[in-house]
């Protein structure tokens, strides 16, 4: 008789290096794939409404994939540990794989499925597709967590960042029509209204967006990737994170197709600026090591001075105008745009725009991460976490509490000709570079020419850069000795 498993899919949306589907196929099983779709049980960080724009999409391409081979998905609504056990029952299915997650909502959740699925007799067995190395398998001597990037980034190579990517499979055993489930449509994931329709220019949800968008990356940016990666005015990023965050790629795959491709080429600097790729893929690994060791840190500081910090209780519309790119500041309410329009902002921005709302505006850091969860489509919440906890100076490895960003500099250094703002700021379009970083310096007749109206066409500075600094330098600086 087959032995039938059912590898559980959840943000693994991919069928090459999928450790769990790979090791049902190894196992002779009949594999039986299936999603739960149960966003309650994440709370209180259940997925955005970008990320559900974004999952909708992937999953009908993870469906279409498996049908290729001979499969299909199987979804089913939660919750999640009454929708596997009723498939198994349907199925006769005698063992679950999964890979695992490592959300604190999650983690707890999946143990207690672990733990009944066992007890009514299934064998059930996880792995790691997510991470190059899980968060208990790094630590300090003795046996702390790290806090600080380098040592940890130093202790993660020792260990070792180069596993070979699982197997794809082949031809799958096709599910039994007995089987079903609910269209991913009914799941209510893509906007009724369709205020996503911006979102499609951008990007191809699924492995395959995933393959072309690193063929992509390999062939135009790599290779200028330490310095073009701060520029916001050019592709000088992989773009890869929503599909490492719903897994439709894997950063095992990643470091594999990096090292394939500096042994193929001889371009000069290729192999620093690479290496400074995997860097960044070790700022992921960090982010959830930090979240699976302190699993408060979404919603509370790292740094327990921080939870007396005063932030500013009236803040006269100001977090409106920030989450609108209303703020009259333009690299700022560029950014603000463009993440309203594709779901997704350059990272560079993503630090100016953290630190003008946690800094010169005084809104606490939490509410920039409640925004950023709803309208990015590679929300994550290890990085979400670690990113506004970074700006904010009270997380691990934080900036200075004297680090703030000026962003009228920040623009002119990687925004230099201002064709970021112009893309979208288009009211500013038609003002020289030198101005178009801080318009409310410029001379009247060139505002006039450019046909720039302040506080008509574009608004002046929600605040004084300079002197909401002092003000948050003053802030910050009651706390160095608590």
């Amino acid at each position: 008789m087959d032995t039938v498993g059912l590898v559980w899919f959840r943000r693994d949306l991919r069928l090459a290096d999928n450790p769990a589907l790979a090791a049902a196929v190894a196992g002779g099983a009949r594999v039986v794939p299936v999603y739960v779709h149960a966003p309650e049980e994440e709370a209180p960080w259940r997925p955005g409404a970008a990320s559900d724009a974004w999952l909708h999409r992937s999953l009908q391409a993870l469906d279409a994939a498996l049908r290729e081979r001979g499969s299909r998905l199987v979804v089913r609504r939660g919750p999640t540990l009454d929708a596997l056990r009723t498939l198994a029952a349907e199925a006769g299915a005698t063992h679950i794989y999964w890979n695992r997650l490592y959300e604190p909502a999650l983690v707890a959740r999946d143990r207690g499925v672990k733990a009944a699925l066992r007890a009514a007799g299934l064998v059930t067995q996880s792995a790691n597709a997510a991470l190059l190395n899980e968060p208990w398998a790094v630590t300090r001597d003795d046996g702390a967590p790290y806090r600080v990037f380098t040592p940890f980034w130093k202790a993660c190579q020792r260990a070792g960042v180069d596993a070979p990517p699982a197997p794809e499979p082949g031809r799958l055993t096709p599910v039994p029509e007995s089987l079903g489930g609910v269209a991913v449509d009914t799941l209510r994931l893509a906007p009724p209204i369709g205020w996503d329709r911006g979102f499609w220019d951008a990007w191809q949800p699924g492995e395959a967006g995933a393959s072309a968008t690193l063929a992509q990356f390999l062939d135009d940016a790599v290779a200028h990737y330490g310095e073009d990666r701060n520029r916001p005015d050019i592709t000088g990023t992989s773009r890869l994170s929503p599909h490492l965050h719903f897994g439709e790629i894997g950063p095992r795959q990643l470091v594999a197709a990096i090292r394939r491709h500096t042994a193929e080429h001889t371009a000069a600097g290729l192999l620093t600026n690479a290496e400074a790729f995997v860097r960044e893929i070790g700022w992921r690994e960090f982010a959830h090591h930090l979240l699976w060791h302190f699993p408060h840190t979404p919603d509370a500081p790292l740094d327990e001075r921080f939870a007396r910090f005063p932030w500013l209780d009236d803040r006269g519309g100001a977090l409106e105008r920030w989450q609108r790119g209303r703020t009259g500041i333009p690299i700022v309410d560029a950014g603000m745009r463009e993440l309203w329009h594709t779901g997704w902002m350059h990272n560079r921005v993503r630090m100016i725009v953290a630190s003008l709302l946690t800094k010169n505006l005084l809104v606490p850091w939490q509410e920039g991460a409640r925004w950023f969860w709803d309208t990015l489509v590679d929300a994550d919440l290890a990085s979400n976490t670690l990113g506004w906890q970074w700006t904010a100076g009270c997380g691990a490895d934080a900036a200075p509490y004297f680090r703030i960003f000026n962003p009228v500099l920040q623009g002119q250094r990687f925004d230099p000709a201002g064709g970021y703002v112009a893309r979208w700021v288009p009211e500013l379009a038609g003002l020289p570079a030198r101005h178009v970083h801080a318009p409310w310096e410029a001379p009247a007749s060139v505002l006039a020419a450019a046909g720039v109206r302040l506080d008509h066409d574009y608004p002046t500075p929600v605040v004084d850069l300079q002197a909401t600094r002092a003000r948050a330098l003053a802030r910050y600086a009651s706390l160095k000795g608590a």
